[in-house]
């Protein structure tokens, strides 16, 4: 196979002992790739972000809920937060126990809150509405309460969810009508939580919001736990140089707030993060096969089976994903040009990589859609009935691991009352 376009996942040995060629012939295209090891790393290095001593980790599985990925989460020592009754169940069968779990509700159902309450699993609300529907359904309770800080951080407006023009969080202003709505029911107020937006490469906006909430959070007492957030950033642009996020620096600083916190508030209180993007994001990528390269006008196009139903983030976000391309022969491109790489959907917003400079690609090539572990099958849909793809995992030994098959017609037609 003539390699081209190919360093990152050469750098990080990320196909170990078989190739893209290999993979698609075996299990089709599109298709989702994880590496263990990468995943592994990513892990570890957060669950060793910090000094403080009562300190966890809880996966964001709305970043990627795969049940095999779930587990190796959990061997690794990691705690969850859920996003609904599907995630809890989700995070159950891997095996996380339900004091592992905080769900972390945005305008749910009598019915969604009840299910987490059966299941002993904590909540946390996002409204003063949400916490007495909450002390209605489980006077006597304990709970967790989002604020706002007010500060927001993100790569895009959709993504940020802190700030003055968000739905998420209570405003800090309403403290005295929290404090009013848990006497009223009797509830205690176990931990209060924050998420200022996701994909931050630099840390002091981080730290803002997290000075922010630590003022929120002396104004109630005996608290067991402050829930500081995620967005943990990836370099997405690594063929361009792009830089990590200095995770040496951000852990110093948190050290040092997290110190100051708890000598203040006269308790070691547990702090927690919820990143899901900086754990799944680079263990995980799409490959996809070219099947037509034309010209419309001076637009060069390379057609692929890439459409946003595989991959969201880019018609949502207008999100950047290195390409990498594989060869299965031994011709060579003559030059590097730019183009636009699309899908199969109908939709002329099915542009997976805009404007790109990059080698020739012909028909038959192979590429590589980098970093799409996080928010990547997750968003798949079945839209213009095409099928999801098949999930695999390259484990630490090399082999490779069916971890959910590819859709069948048969799936397409399940929930339909046909006779």
């Amino acid at each position: 196979m003539l390699a081209y376009h190919n360093k990152i996942t050469t750098d990080t040995n990320f196909f170990k002992n078989t190739t893209p060629i290999e993979l698609i012939k075996t299990y089709g295209s599109p298709l989702y790739v994880y590496n263990e090891d990468i995943f592994r790393t990513r892990c570890r290095e957060l669950k060793n972000l910090v000094q403080y001593p009562n300190f966890s980790v809880n996966y964001s599985v709305k970043a990627n809920g795969n049940l095999s990925l779930l587990k190796i989460a959990r061997e690794e020592g990691l705690n969850v937060d859920a996003m609904s009754p599907g995630e809890i169940h989700l995070e159950l069968t891997a095996g996380f126990l339900p004091s592992q779990i905080l769900y972390i509700s945005n305008n749910v159902s009598a019915e969604e809150m009840q299910y987490a309450i059966d299941r002993d699993i904590l909540i946390s609300v996002d409204s003063i509405s949400q916490l007495e529907l909450y002390g209605k359904l489980n006077k006597g309770g304990s709970i967790c309460i989002r604020f706002n800080p007010g500060v927001g951080a993100g790569h895009h407006e959709k993504v940020v969810t802190g700030g003055k023009k968000t739905k998420f969080g209570v405003d800090p202003n309403k403290v005295d009508e929290v404090k009013s709505v848990l006497s009223q029911y009797d509830l205690k107020l176990v931990g209060i939580n924050q998420h200022i937006g996701s994909l931050f490469m630099e840390g002091d906006k981080y730290i803002e919001g997290v000075k922010s909430l630590f003022t929120i959070a002396k104004q109630f007492e005996n608290l067991e736990f402050l829930d500081i957030g995620g967005g943990f950033g990836i370099p997405y642009n690594k063929l361009a140089g792009q830089e990590r996020l200095d995770l040496v620096d951000l852990g110093k600083k948190l050290d040092k707030v997290f110190d100051e916190f708890a000598t203040e508030y006269g308790k070691k209180v547990m702090f927690k993060i919820e990143p899901g993007r900086y754990i799944s994001a680079e263990c995980g990528l799409i490959l996809g096969e070219v099947y037509a390269v034309k010209y419309n006008y001076d637009t060069k196009y390379i057609g692929t089976d890439l459409g946003f139903n595989i991959l969201k983030r880019p018609v949502m976000y207008d999100s950047h994903h290195d390409i990498e391309i594989y060869r299965n022969s031994d011709i060579k491109s003559e030059k590097n040009e730019t183009v636009n790489i699309v899908g199969n959907i109908c939709e002329s917003g099915d542009i997976i990589a805009k404007e790109r400079l990059l080698p020739e690609i012909l028909e038959g090539d192979i590429l590589g859609v980098l970093d799409a572990g996080a928010y990547g099958y997750c968003m798949a849909s079945n839209y213009n009935n095409r099928l999801r793809p098949a999930e695999v995992l390259i484990t630490g030994t090399g082999d490779v691991k069916l971890i959910r098959r590819r859709d069948t017609f048969e799936d397409l037609m399940r929930n339909f009352d046909v006779e």
